[in-house]
């Protein structure tokens, strides 16, 4: 199963291959292979990303040598199985209303109730 995890820049839809993390003691960008798991305050990136991105001024950009591969088919189901959980998960997805609480009238433990029709 391959990663299903995604560029973290807005709008890219391309798999990641790269993570970014910043170490604001130093002012330095690190860009290097993509981490095992997604941490809080690191960025996936996709290799067109990862390649182009830039510091602000007085930062410095360490970037790995040579190429960004994307991740390894994975042959652990238990970690496959994670990873899906933690993609479900992710705030940033649109989650779509079940479609039995619109024809129910009732979501949760609350009722959706009719407008009265003016006769």
């Amino acid at each position: 199963m391959r990663s299903v995890r995604r560029c973290s820049r807005t709008g890219c839809l391309n798999p990641a291959v790269a993570t970014l993390t910043y170490a604001y003691a130093d002012s330095t960008a690190v860009v290097g292979p993509l981490a095992t798991y997604s941490e809080p305050h690191s960025y996936d990136l996709c290799e067109e990303h990862a390649l182009r991105l830039t510091a602000p001024r007085g930062w410095e950009v360490v970037r790995h040598q040579g190429e960004f591969h994307p991740p390894e088919p994975s042959v652990d189901d238990l970690t496959a199985l994670a990873e899906a959980v933690r993609e479900a998960g992710r705030m940033d997805r649109p989650v779509d209303p079940p479609e039995t609480a619109v024809t129910s009238g009732r979501r949760g433990h609350l009722r959706v109730l009719p407008d009265p029709v003016d006769d």
